[in-house]
């Protein structure tokens, strides 16, 4: 036990490694959005194209690239770290691309398209790999989750690192909005506008460009410091995994063993619509902080208070999962976010509360990030348990459980930006439709809160109790 003890080194290193897709990840869910929309100036159908394909695209890859490391041959820098090191480069280059608008009159819809897939591809090429190298730090169960909560302390940090940076970068310029014109309906409105259009796309909306390439400029450097200390701080462990042989796994095997086993499935599901309600409440904040509650200057620093919140509180949810078990963690931590939810959409707007339903929500995301990841090594342990003679397919399992949720989150966004589309949203617009301020009510309200009544009610035939893991951890141990 001793000799598969981390140090907290080598935990940081490992924990850093984790930053890279929640700051891009944070950057591209709060602001991806509305920069298509009010800076790319594209149409709400071709942006909901564009965050659908690409979220669906992020998702098939995933096992993909999870098929393609169980095929992977150990070499001297293990089996999972070539993979973070030489996809790093090309993902800073493409998640630069797409916060760059090209010179072109047309194909715009498509430059955002090829560039938001090939970084979806890139930097699972990175993640995939980087959730499985949980399994080969160490066999210690304990140490894995110790090292699993240092990684969503930086994770956390991560998503603050990304809001903070984007944010502050972009909320420093002020983008110009068009009023609408009161002649809208007369003859010649149309011409109107595009006069008004054109005279506001100069000077202010060139700074907000500049600011979006800027910002992505610092979290690209950032992409490739984490990778520099994760590859040189973490060292993979072969052993760590049982591993017995060189002899290459059936994929597809594995696959069937995998989706067959039922901890695993009831532990996804549960987690996939959970995820979702967050993930359709990131995608909308920001569009519901600038039009529904009127805080055009202040939702990046609202969005930090969120993200601020989450991370300082990671600590107490893993010593609450600790001190009363996983499943309770669950049911305690997501649930929370339920009455925040409904309050800032029932108050009237109002700064303060509005900073203080944040906080308290960043609470409640902090659960939602800690619990998927550390309930996962004990599903593979269980499984481990079930089936000794089968060997690497801990990139399946985390591969397959992000698959599922990307995939319901670039639906989710898709739709969810059809429906602003069909309320009547005014790209660029200073105010917005009554319809759509009540369309965004719904998807950062109403929506999510169903969605995760729907996952705690699923959590409830989760099978792996406190009782049943510390079983499984003793039967692991006089396995080995």
């Amino acid at each position: 036990e001793s000799r598969e003890r981390l140090s907290v080194c080598s935990k940081v290193c490992y924990a850093v490694g984790g930053a890279p897709y929640q700051i891009t990840g944070c950057a591209l869910g709060f602001f991806l959005q509305i920069y298509l929309l009010d800076v790319a100036q594209l149409d709400p159908f071709y942006a909901s194209i564009i965050l659908f394909v690409g979220r669906a695209w992020d998702a098939v890859t995933d096992p993909m690239v999870g098929f393609f490391i169980s095929k992977t041959s150990w070499t001297r820098f293990g089996r999972l770290m070539p993979w973070i090191i030489f996809s790093t480069p090309f993902a800073v280059i493409s998640y630069f691309l797409i916060w760059f608008v090209p010179d072109i009159s047309t194909g715009q819809v498509m430059w955002y398209l090829i560039f938001y897939c090939m970084f979806q591809t890139l930097v699972t090429c990175f993640h995939v790999p980087y959730s499985a190298l949980t399994m080969f730090i160490s066999r210690e169960q304990s140490e894995r989750d110790s090292a699993t909560a240092y990684r969503m302390t930086v994770e956390v940090l991560g998503t603050v690192l990304g809001t903070a940076i984007q944010g502050q970068i972009v909320g420093n310029v002020v983008t110009p909005c068009i009023e609408t014109p009161l002649f809208i309906g007369k003859t010649n409105s149309s011409v109107a506008m595009e006069e008004l259009n054109m005279t506001h796309d100069t000077g202010l909306l060139t700074d907000t460009r500049n600011a979006y390439m800027f910002a992505a400029g610092v979290i690209g450097g950032l992409y490739i410091l984490c990778a520099l200390i994760l590859s040189v701080g973490v060292r993979e462990k072969r052993e760590a995994s049982d591993l017995q042989s060189d002899e290459p796994v059936s994929f597809f095997r594995g696959l069937k063993l995998v989706m067959n086993h039922g901890a695993y499935i009831k532990l996804i599901t549960g987690f996939l619509f959970t995820s979702l309600a967050f993930m359709l409440l990131e995608g909308n904040f920001a569009l519901f902080c600038t039009y529904t509650l009127g805080f055009r200057n202040e939702f990046q620093n609202i969005l930090l208070a969120i993200m601020l919140s989450a991370t300082l509180t990671i600590p107490l949810w893993q010593w609450f999962l600790t001190r009363f078990g996983k499943k309770t963690a669950v049911y305690v931590g997501i649930s929370s976010a339920i009455p925040f939810l409904i309050l800032v959409v029932v108050l009237d707007s109002n700064l303060i509360v509005t900073y203080i339903v944040a906080v308290a929500a960043g609470i409640s995301v902090a659960a939602a990030f800690l619990l998927p990841w550390s309930m996962l090594p004990d599903v593979i342990d269980d499984f481990k348990l079930q089936h000794p003679d089968s060997h690497s397919h801990e990139a399946i399992f985390f591969s397959f459980y992000v698959f599922f949720t990307k995939f319901a989150s670039g639906v989710s966004l898709g739709i969810s930006t059809l429906s602003l589309d069909f309320a009547g949203y005014q790209t660029r617009g200073c105010s917005q439709p009554s319809e759509v301020n009540f369309t965004l009510k719904m998807l950062v309200s109403a929506v999510p809160v169903g969605l995760i009544l729907l996952g705690l009610l699923l959590f409830k035939l989760y099978p792996i109790t406190e009782e049943k893991r510390k079983k499984n951890k003793k039967a692991l141990q006089d396995l080995r």
